[in-house]
């Protein structure tokens, strides 16, 4: 089991000046993530709009529907599903407490962008690096789809440059790691692209653990780091915050540049 030191960086982006942020670490934050459903099968409601009638048919955690796109399941009826039609693959692996719908502003970024997105309820049982390692390999076979960015949050970040390194830069576009914390000895492995996106305070993946791990990604041939500053803002926080047309025009810069 590898461990969970810290994330990587080469550039960093200071955003307009901050507000006071509040909370920290883990999964906390200026604004609580919402909780992960201990059985996220459909259908379900809780992350439903409430002046909306909740999904009928197949969804993920109620925010995600065949309107979107493929609805899946795996691991024994886990919903996934795959949306865009993009050549290009992104698979987005949340945080603990956190749900694909905090995720939906990047993902629908990404879709408009022209990337086929992957987004799927977290098993709390399983691993987090070898359910990424399945989901990209699943959403590799899609029709069309060439390599593929790995993207997640907190824990989901961490564990996405492991799950690079062993799928490897064939398959591997690059990383995206929010809130993250990545061991030294997995950045200094690293030959794709990697972008890590953190507050300067957070207790996990804050600035701290950015420059860390920046003097052992020295084979990454990109690697690059935005931090939000003054703030404690963690993983899908940062995209409902007023810094999160920042943090996905980065994100989307990144990856138009490293898709190939």
């Amino acid at each position: 089991m590898r461990r969970m030191l810290s994330a990587v960086g080469l550039v960093t982006m200071l955003a307009a000046p901050a507000a006071c942020g509040s909370g920290g670490g883990g999964a906390t934050g200026a604004a609580p993530a919402p909780a992960t459903p201990a059985t996220p099968v459909t259908p379900a409601t809780s992350a439903a709009p409430s002046s909306s009638p909740p999904p009928t048919g197949p969804n993920v955690s109620g925010c995600f529907t065949e309107a979107d796109g493929k609805i899946f399941e795996y691991d024994g009826g886990l919903p996934g599903v795959i949306t865009g039609t993009g050549s290009t693959g992104v698979v987005i692996t949340y945080e603990r407490r956190g749900n694909v719908c905090t995720w939906r502003p990047l993902s629908d970024r990404l879709v408009a962008a022209g990337y086929r997105v992957l987004l799927y309820a977290r098993s709390v049982a399983a691993l987090p690096e070898d359910t990424t390692i399945a989901m990209a390999k699943r959403l590799a076979k899609e029709k069309g789809v060439g390599r593929v960015f790995l993207v997640g949050g907190s824990i989901g970040a961490t564990t996405a440059v492991p799950a690079a390194l062993r799928l490897g830069p064939e398959k591997i576009a690059g990383v995206v790691a929010l809130s993250g914390e990545i061991a030294a000895e997995d950045a200094a492995e690293l030959t794709v692209p990697l972008l890590q996106i953190g507050s300067e305070h957070d207790d996990y993946g804050g600035r701290a653990a950015l420059d860390a791990a920046r003097a052992a990604a020295t084979k990454a041939p990109d690697a690059q780091a935005l931090v939000i500053p003054g703030e404690r803002l963690h993983a899908s926080q940062l995209l409902a915050s007023p810094y999160a047309d920042q943090v996905l025009s980065t994100v989307e810069t990144f990856m138009n540049r490293h898709k190939g």
